[in-house]
């Protein structure tokens, strides 16, 4: 999983470093950096997808570009950008360091350094054996590629590679015949690059009938298709799961979510939504039966509820290892509900193996997740002087634990009080 990303030179960000956990909360007032760490993340995703570096950035006939494009993806007065990735695996004493750095000019948009190293923990060691398992060097500028130079387990330069700029080297070399530990480096890293899933639900675009889908889309709008094309034990899993959940968040019952295929063809589907609003001793108005079932299909259910059952979706459907990045997380949601926002983040990601980023406005959002949340929260805030973008965990504000004593979070964060602290520290 990926465990600390370090911006450098990043839009806002002059040099950062976000600490990522089972479940990060991102808070911050408008325009504070929230949306630009999202952006890094993104532009990861993309690049290990084997995206070009350029594209990535400003987008094509496929992508929307990342705000701002490349005309604002360097900090002021700057034309390169990095990222260090950390990321730990399954065998707890092995973990890796991926660094990148970008060249921005103009209409282009290329590598200029790039680095992996596998890090090695002792049984009794806290500073781990770094092993190199490629670099590049500067390039010459007239030169077509980068050389990039990777372990051959022996002293000196190792195997050199010239390699495109226009892509990064870790997706161009899954091709090369290389040492079973480089090759196994670059696998890790490249996995979990992948499934870094930045996921911005649309309620509008999920209302309409929808082909059989594999993967869910960033907004949303297949939410139905990828239900309807599980495997059937697995369909009644997952719409139990979302039941359950969905279940809490109306005054009265949901007592069903399914999916069905629709059409001639049968392959389109629709969500569907099974409510009690009579009680059992009520009689429908327009119905001689009593406990008739109301039945709703997307295009009739709430803003709120699609949002929230497109999440709950995409932690049921991603691949264990993911992380889900989400931004304002409880837009559409009654602030009575977000405690059950919070636990269902938290339940589900630590059964689903599925780790959680989220921005929120809301108080309640934070309320909710109450003082044990706190070493999980980052304040994302301004340098006073500078303007920069800065990271500043919750529990490292040394007037915290006096700040709480004189209100909850929600209020402490409505009042402005959290971000003045973070700025009186600053100066």
């Amino acid at each position: 999983m990926i465990t600390a990303l370090k911006l450098k030179n990043w839009k806002s960000f002059r040099d950062a470093t976000l600490y990522i956990d089972p479940v990060t909360i991102l808070i911050g007032t408008n325009a504070s950096g929230k949306s630009n760490t999202l952006d890094a993340l993104l532009f990861l995703q993309r690049v290990a997808s084997g995206v070009g570096i350029y594209p990535s950035i400003n987008g094509d006939v496929n992508l929307p570009p990342i705000r701002g494009g490349v005309e604002w993806v360097c900090c002021k007065s700057t034309r390169e950008f990095s990222m260090v990735i950390t990321l730990n695996t399954e065998d707890k004493d092995i973990e890796y360091r991926y660094e990148l750095s970008v060249l921005v000019n103009g209409v282009k948009a290329e590598v200029s350094g790039e680095e992996l190293t596998l890090l090695k923990y002792g049984p009794r060691s806290q500073t781990p054996r770094e092993i190199r398992l490629y670099y590049t060097q500067p390039q010459e500028s007239v030169a077509p590629g980068i050389p990039s130079y990777f372990s051959t387990g022996t002293k000196g330069y190792g195997k050199r590679i010239d390699v495109s700029r226009s892509h990064i080297v870790l997706v161009q070399s899954e091709s090369f015949s290389l040492r079973k530990e480089v090759q196994e480096g670059i696998k890790q890293v490249l996995s979990q690059l992948q499934k870094i899933f930045v996921f911005d639900p649309v309620p509008s675009h999920m209302r309409d009938y929808v082909p059989f889908s594999e993967t869910l889309q960033p907004d949303g709008s297949n939410i139905a298709g990828v239900l309807a094309a599980l495997d059937p034990l697995r369909k009644e899993e997952v719409e139990k799961t979302l039941t359950h959940y969905l279940q809490k968040l109306p005054e009265r019952d949901i007592q069903r979510i399914w999916t069905e295929p629709v059409g001639k063809f049968q392959n389109d589907a629709m969500l569907y939504c099974q409510e009690n609003w009579y009680g059992g001793d009520q009689i429908d108005l327009f119905s001689s039966k009593r406990d008739d079932p109301h039945i709703v299909d997307a295009r009739g259910m709430s803003d709120g509820t699609l949002r929230f059952l497109a999440i709950v979706t995409a932690l049921l459907t991603r691949q264990p290892g993911s992380l889900l990045v989400i931004e304002e997380v409880d837009n559409g949601l009654h602030p009575s509900r977000a405690h059950i926002l919070i636990a269902m983040l938290k339940s589900l990601g630590q059964s689903r193996g599925i780790d959680v980023i989220v921005t929120t406005h809301n108080p309640a959002l934070l309320d909710a997740a109450g003082v044990s949340m706190v070493p999980f929260i980052i304040v994302v805030h301004r340098d006073s002087h500078t303007g920069n973008s800065l990271l500043t965990q919750l529990e490292d504000i040394g007037q915290l634990p006096k700040l709480m004593a004189g209100g909850t979070l929600g209020q402490l964060s409505t009042e402005g009080r959290i971000e003045a602290a973070v700025n009186q520290v600053m100066e």
